[in-house]
């Protein structure tokens, strides 16, 4: 079947010509197209481990947050594109650099081709488990296209409230859309975890020690349903855990994000114009430390069986430019292959 000769793969059904050289909402025509590939240490334990998350960022998204931290490649189409070989060679080499699994952030728009992909990196020789890692806005018919290939789901659950979605993401479905993607998953793929001993003489990323054989929580199947909290919107992440209480707790890991930051968007004008107009609808600031506390109080009454929060902190150093080969901080992030750069020929 094709998919892209009149797309309706999200629920935006543009119904263009993809290949024809056309796009719609997410910016991309049929072709693959990637800005980064990296060795990331700022995702959930449970995915980072000792070596890093294998992250491959795509460009263009089926929902641009307006909001977004990766604004230059979900929304401004920064990004090269990769054959099918060139794809599966970027796999190898994150594996080889010791990739804990292949991370594929912000794919929903390329869903059949990297089902083909994945299939031949499989064959290929790539043996570290496929990530998943997505807005959650996307088909589930679509979905079942991944199944055989990936083990791993990120998906977000931005919130609940349609007519926040409206504002921010011109998507009303999307609260409707995304539960329904993410009671697939986990209907699909119930939770494996393992310890994985340390190897030799390692240091994470936060600089701490580890003696060979020190064991860390490894995924190697199931759900982390990620949520991040949204600056003065206390009841739509109260709102929003109270769904995953019900639905989605003893089956998935829950992530709760408190690092809203205000991105320093470099657009035009009239562009930003606006952006900052649907940015109007909450509050663009840093999460306070009184949020952070009712957050955890939040956390506290819910008692989930498995979930992460992160530490309150006003650093910004880590939001991304993807003009830069290393578009992270070198704490975050190893870059491994660069849209401009090509390969890291020092690993």
């Amino acid at each position: 079947m094709n998919y892209f000769s009149s797309c309706s793969q999200c629920p935006r059904q543009c119904n263009v010509n993809r290949q024809n050289n056309q796009s719609g909402f997410c910016g991309e025509t049929d072709q693959l197209k990637i800005a980064l590939a990296s060795l990331h240490f700022g995702e959930e334990p449970l995915v980072t481990v000792h070596g890093g998350s294998g992250t491959i960022f795509f460009s263009g998204c089926t929902l641009r947050c307006a909001f977004c931290q990766n604004y230059q490649i979900s929304q401004d189409g920064m990004g090269a594109t990769v054959s099918k070989d060139e794809f599966i060679q970027i796999c190898l080499r994150l594996q080889k650099a010791g990739a804990e699994n292949i991370n594929l952030v912000t794919g929903s728009h390329f869903i059949p081709l990297l089902a083909e992909y994945l299939k031949a990196a499989i064959e290929q020789g790539v043996t570290i488990p496929f990530c998943w890692n997505s807005s959650s806005y996307e088909k589930v018919e679509m979905l079942e296209l991944l199944k055989p290939y990936v083990s791993i789901w990120l998906p977000d659950l931005k919130t609940l409230n349609k007519n926040l979605s409206e504002k921010l993401f011109d998507a009303k479905d999307y609260p409707e859309t995304a539960t329904k993607a993410i009671s697939w998953m986990i209907q699909n793929f119930p939770l494996k975890i393992k310890e994985c001993p340390a190897p030799k003489d390692y240091t994470d990323a936060n600089n701490e020690q580890w003696k060979k054989g020190d064991l860390k929580e490894k995924m190697t199947q199931g759900v982390i349903i990620r949520h991040l909290f949204l600056p003065g919107k206390f009841e739509e992440t109260a709102l929003t855990l109270e769904w995953l209480k019900q639905n989605a707790d003893g089956k998935a890991c829950i992530s709760l994000m408190n690092q809203y930051t205000p991105v320093p968007f470099n657009e035009e004008k009239e562009k930003l114009s606006c952006r900052n107009k649907k940015l109007a609808s909450i509050e663009n600031r840093l999460v306070n430390s009184d949020e952070d506390s009712d957050l955890q109080d939040l956390i506290e009454a819910y008692d989930f069986d498995y979930l992460f929060y992160q530490e309150l902190t006003d650093d910004t150093s880590w939001l991304p430019d993807f003009t830069r080969f290393q578009p992270f901080s070198n704490k975050l992030a190893t870059p491994i292959w660069h849209w401009k750069h090509g390969f890291n020929t020092n690993i």
